[in-house]
């Protein structure tokens, strides 16, 4: 089988950068296209050059629309619009389309999930092996550890983050609230400040701290009465997202229609 062509959006961006290297240096998969929004200054560089892997021959363009035509998937770490108006624009194309840009609303999710009918649509908060196993032991660790032990999930970005909680620890309070049985947006709590009483019991707390060049790191945490169970995971490059993202591509390849996560590329599904 010939090496899948992928597109990458947001191409100028740290993301962007770090799956255009990660399309030159993995097997398989060969860069067809590189998207920048209008005015972007590195519209006409070339894609590798960009990135730092050398020059490949393929200019950042912002036509959309010619590269997905020419590509069998799109790689997609860019924002809630950009990221909805790509979705239509890969169920047009009938082509695999790969997100991991969070802070997506659950109106706009539903317009993702739409778009999947159409074409092999990957989402996650998160694209890397390391972080998608720690929600499935977090699921389970709730599954297990009944209301006595309280959960609270702890997260940290670089300074530019724009969103808060993130995608991550959403996916890990969300694996809490499914091993719990619970619904997590009518049972976390997202800030506190003053006098907040005492924690209500069984709800799903988050803390978020921005600062510096942090990559992602994340924890969830079962405090119990006399005992802590602690289960983290900490990012130290992008290329783990970036990597995580085009395997996602070539498990989505051939695949009918339809929205999977990286669970389902990791064969977590039913764990």
């Amino acid at each position: 089988m010939s090496d899948m062509r992928l597109v990458v959006v947001g191409a100028g961006g740290r993301m962007g950068r770090a799956l255009i290297t990660a399309v030159t240096e993995m097997d398989g998969v060969v860069l067809s296209g590189a998207i920048e929004r209008e005015g972007s200054d590195c519209l006409g560089m070339d894609a590798g050059t960009l990135a730092g892997v050398g020059e490949n021959g393929v200019a950042v363009t912002e036509d959309a629309l010619a590269a997905f035509a020419a590509s069998e998937g799109v790689l997609d770490f860019t924002t809630p619009e950009a990221s909805l108006w790509f979705s239509e624009l890969a169920a047009q194309a009938r082509i695999v389309h790969v997100i991991g840009t969070t802070g997506i609303s659950a109106e706009d999710e539903e317009r993702i999930a739409a778009a999947g009918r159409h074409c092999a649509t990957v989402k996650s908060g998160n694209m890397s092996l390391g972080v998608n196993l720690a929600a499935q032991l977090v699921r389970e660790a709730a599954r297990a550890l009944d209301e006595d032990f309280d959960i609270e999930v702890l997260e940290m970005h670089h300074k530019h983050k724009v969103d808060a909680p993130s995608g991550t620890a959403l996916m890990l309070g969300r694996a809490a609230a499914e091993g719990r049985g619970i619904d997590l947006d009518s049972r976390s709590v997202r800030s506190r400040d003053g006098i907040t009483g005492p924690r209500p019991k069984g709800d799903i707390g988050f803390a978020t701290l921005r600062g510096g060049s942090v990559v992602g790191e994340h924890s969830a945490v079962f405090a119990g009465e006399g005992e802590r169970i602690v289960i983290s995971h900490i990012a130290q490059d992008r290329s783990i997202f970036a990597r995580g993202a085009v395997k996602a591509a070539l498990w989505a390849r051939g695949r009918k229609p339809g929205l999977f996560s990286m669970a389902d590329v990791l064969g977590l599904t039913g764990a």
